[in-house]
């Protein structure tokens, strides 16, 4: 799965420049020019890494800094064109994990998001987890909202049925799942359901997750026992 980056910076060319080497360099980018827009963003996923500019037209990088850091252990690298050692201090003090100024070379500041992302990542994944978000080859599963969102931040719509065998497969990703345990999972009092259902709504789910869903990358068939979903 790729590492989501958050850029929160004001100045457009520096945004599409740095948003467009990432991307390159293998990452998932979103990017927000104010505060406003970062915050619309993380009300719908939480990145791995946010890239905070300090100096926002609307709110302080700082301030967002510290309320980010509040209710969350994303990354956090701020960014600023500033060369004040105060800010860079109040910056680690309030949470963040790394500061850079500008100008700075871009393949400097990718290798820090990556060795940062990897820092975060197990933390990441258990915040997420306890949540009830599931994060799985891009796409991110909601069981509070009832929402799958997918790599491009698309909302895609599930029946009750192909989101209940969605959620039981991330909570065990990686994990096989016989149809029985399945059918356990997901079955509600009163319905009569049969194992063959599984298969009918893994079909389904491959229809709308899958690139190819005659050859399914994310929901794979374990012979003999049943289905799994890819861990990350």
């Amino acid at each position: 799965m790729k590492a989501h980056v958050l850029i929160v910076e004001d100045e457009p060319v520096t945004r599409a420049k740095l948003a467009a080497y990432l991307t390159a360099d293998g990452f998932q980018v979103s990017e927000a020019g104010d505060a406003r827009d970062m915050k619309s963003i993380l009300a719908r996923s939480v990145p791995d890494v946010v890239l905070l500019d300090i100096n926002l037209p609307d709110e302080s990088g700082l301030i967002l800094a510290r309320e980010l850091r509040a209710r969350s252990s994303v990354g956090i690298i701020l960014v600023t064109a500033r060369q004040d050692e105060t800010d860079r201090i109040v910056g680690l003090e309030i949470g963040a994990d790394d500061y850079i100024t500008k100008p700075f070379n871009p393949r400097e500041l990718a290798v820090r998001v990556r060795n940062l992302q990897r820092r975060v990542a197990p933390t990441m994944a258990a915040e997420r987890s306890a949540s009830g978000l599931y994060v799985f080859a891009g796409w991110r599963l909601d069981c509070d909202a009832r929402q799958l969102l997918s790599p491009t931040g698309e909302n895609v719509r599930l029946t009750r049925g192909e989101f209940d065998v969605l959620a039981a497969l991330a909570r065990n990703a990686g994990r096989a799942l016989t149809r029985d345990q399945l059918l356990d999972l997901t079955q509600h009092d009163g319905e009569a359901v049969i194992d063959r259902t599984i298969d009918v709504l893994v079909g389904r789910l491959r229809r709308k997750i899958e690139q190819d869903s005659r050859h399914p990358s994310v929901i794979l068939t374990v012979h003999g026992i049943g289905y799994r979903l890819v861990a990350g």
